[in-house]
């Protein structure tokens, strides 16, 4: 992505308006509120690598790997055991490229790759660009011989434009791995455990000795568990220090942290075997669901849960029956001071949560639809809202289920009353686009529901906003594609997804001229939509939407475009805003002359930008519009001449205005 100047706001008070155009708010769904709530981010920005790099420990051949990968044109694939940290590596890797340790150049891609189909876009990758392509979820081989297929196509296209790529290989397909990739093939070890475990907790600015991490159990769980449960361990270890409920020695943490990872699973099966009646049960859940909310949220969500699953209330009086208190403490549920609900084990939760989905099938469909409402309930907290939703998102994603999630994001996003943006299905969104096993999944679908059929405009609008938050730092070509649709489509959302469409591409030199070449061809194509097409690409051309310094060469192609067109007050803006901008900085006086010969002397196009440039000097008497004017008339002038010079050489007669058109 292109570097950009940012401006830092200190402790803010109230939302910050960085920038032109509209300011959309979302509370709990910003930029970082997924690594806030322990969520794993497959965003590859800067911001998300720095992070990952300084809780990263080499494997084994790492440097072999990374030698082989600092040549320009340079395809290094990964071959490691799941479990190993394959992923994290190979984002390292290309994080580390060149001799600045990582350093952003401006305009440098950094990028993944979808694995298989048909680009919406081709690669077409500059020098320096990085990518990474993930081919770890391939199970079978006629798709891996196709992801091959389609590997070496890209391989050439990097090698050619001096670009890096890292690609991560799926395991036990060693037999179908054609011959002529083994040469580019490093075979990566898994990194210490211990090592791992100790770089989170040092980052966790935990204090303990090496001699604290050296019992049996801990040796067993560092020598055989995935990285990514290493890193849940660290993480349980913070969250017991930062409850205050489980001592203050690091010891104790530790010990609370071990028994959730080895004992949780048993403790819940054993007491939902005992719990036997729905209420209760229900209890367990919506606890579980809702933990860290208030009492009488979570007393809410529990009945609401009861009804979704169609639970016949008992026909005594609530008085008669056992108080809700002493349910609680029966389930090992326990009420803080501040009224708020929560286990008196750690990670007990989680463990409950995980038991329900993976054990009552048949009421997933009930508990997508009651998570719907009860995320809605009132006197939830922002965070508690997130909370839910990531708590669902796991779960629903973990079982296969991403209709679910994407399900919930559509109603959510289609209740949406006047011009709000709805959150929780912003979050929805995000969740599963950054997930990696089925981000491709909502890439997809996304794709599908924005280029065909109608949409409400909650929905555009929560679409929108995840194109560009999230989308947009992975797979920004994607991003471009899905908004382009969005802002092709009639009403106000239509209209805030062209401003997102134009602001974004604007920010980045190689997606304007992607965005510019993609409405050029739209424009060309056919009656359908080819008038909405020229407005969003005159809209584009304009100086105040144009990257800077201005890209010359693919003004021209745009303005060629516009200018083949017959004249339309679309025009009028148009120019305008470069005659405007040359009378502001000499060094945009250049627009001149190449908008005039982007009309190739056409005599119709030439006699209307000379009547704007006389309005636009008539508007306001100034010197500098009037030498502007002036000098804009001459490059006209010479247009003309050139043009009557050529006909005449020719021998034929010019054409007329009407011909023109």
């Amino acid at each position: 992505m292109t570097g950009r100047d940012r401006v830092t706001v200190n402790d803010p008070r109230a939302p910050v308006n960085n920038g032109e155009g509209h300011q959309y708010v979302f509370y709990g769904v910003g930029t970082d509120w997924m690594i806030r709530k322990g969520v794993e981010s497959l965003r590859i920005a800067r911001e998300d690598r720095m992070r990952l790099a300084d809780r990263f420990v080499p494997p084994r051949s790492y440097r072999v790997a990374s030698d082989r990968l600092e040549k320009p044109g340079s395809v290094v694939l990964l071959k490691a055991p799941p479990g190993s940290g394959r992923r994290a590596a190979a984002i390292m890797l290309l994080h580390g490229v060149g001799e600045d340790g990582g350093a952003e150049e401006e305009g440098v891609r950094f990028e993944e790759l979808p694995v298989m189909g048909k680009d919406e876009n081709p690669l077409a990758p500059g020098e320096g660009d990085r990518f990474l392509l993930d081919l770890s979820g391939i199970a079978d081989e006629e798709a891996y011989a196709k992801a091959q297929r389609h590997l070496a196509v890209r391989r050439s296209q990097v090698q050619d434009a001096g670009a890096h790529m890292v690609v991560v290989l799926p395991s036990g397909m060693e037999h179908a791995h054609a011959p002529g990739l083994e040469p580019h093939t490093v075979t990566l070890g898994r990194p210490r455990g211990v090592a791992v475990v100790t770089r989170y907790l040092r980052m966790d600015r935990m204090a303990f000795r090496p001699a604290d991490l050296e019992g049996s159990g801990l040796q067993r769980l560092c020598d055989r568990s995935p990285m990514r449960e290493l890193a849940r361990f660290a993480g349980l270890v913070r969250a017991a220090r930062d409850s205050d409920r489980f001592g203050a020695d690091f010891a104790g943490w530790l010990d609370q942290a071990m028994h959730a990872v080895t004992d949780r699973a048993g403790e819940v099966g054993r007491q939902v075997v005992s719990v036997r009646t729905a209420p209760e049960r229900a209890l367990l859940l919506a606890t579980a669901m809702f933990e860290e909310s208030g009492a009488d949220i979570v007393y809410e969500a529990w009945h609401d849960l009861m009804r979704t699953v169609r639970h016949e209330e008992e026909a005594t009086t609530e008085l008669a029956r056992t108080d809700f208190g002493e349910r609680l403490a029966g389930l090992g549920i326990e009420r803080d001071p501040d009224g708020r609900l929560h286990f008196e084990r750690l990670a007990y939760a989680d463990a409950v949560r995980t038991y329900f989905w993976a054990n009552f099938p048949g009421v997933r469909d009930d508990l997508r639809d009651w998570i719907g409402h009860a995320a809605g309930l009132r006197g939830l907290t922002t965070d508690d809202r997130v909370n839910v939703i990531v708590r669902f998102s796991e779960r629903s994603l973990a079982v296969g289920r991403p209709d679910h999630l994407f399900d919930l994001a559509v109603r959510w996003a289609d209740s949406a009353t006047g011009a709000s943006c709805e959150p929780r299905a912003v979050a929805a969104l995000e969740l599963g686009l950054s997930h990696e096993r089925f981000g491709g999944w909502f890439r997809k679908r996304i794709y599908r529901c924005v280029s065909s059929g109608s949409l409400s405009d909650g929905l555009a609008r929560v679409l929108t906003v995840a194109c560009l938050q999230s989308l947009g730092a992975t797979h920004p070509d994607q991003a471009m594609v899905r908004l382009h649709y969005l802002a092709v489509r009639k009403g106000e959302a239509a209209r805030e997804a062209r401003e997102a469409l134009l602001g974004f591409a604007g920010r980045d030199r190689r997606l304007y001229r992607l965005l510019i070449d993609r409405l050029r061809d739209r424009t060309r194509r056919g009656p359908r939509n080819a008038e909405l097409h020229l407005r969003l690409l005159a809209e584009l051309l304009r100086s105040d939407r144009a990257p800077d310094p201005p890209p010359w060469p693919d003004l021209f192609l745009g303005w060629e475009t516009v200018f083949s067109q017959p004249p339309t007050r679309l025009w009028n803006l148009l120019v305008s805003s470069w005659l405007s901008a040359a009378a502001g900085d000499s060094t945009r006086e250049m627009a001149l002359g190449v908008m005039v010969g982007a009309t190739h002397g056409r005599t119709a196009a030439l006699h209307r930008l000379y009547v704007i440039a006389c309005g636009w000097a008539g508007s306001a008497h100034h010197p500098s519009r009037a030498g502007v004017a002036t000098l804009f008339w001459q490059h006209i002038d010479h247009a003309q001449y050139t043009r009557t010079e050529n006909t005449e050489r020719a021998g034929t007669r010019p054409r007329t205005t009407e011909e023109e058109r």
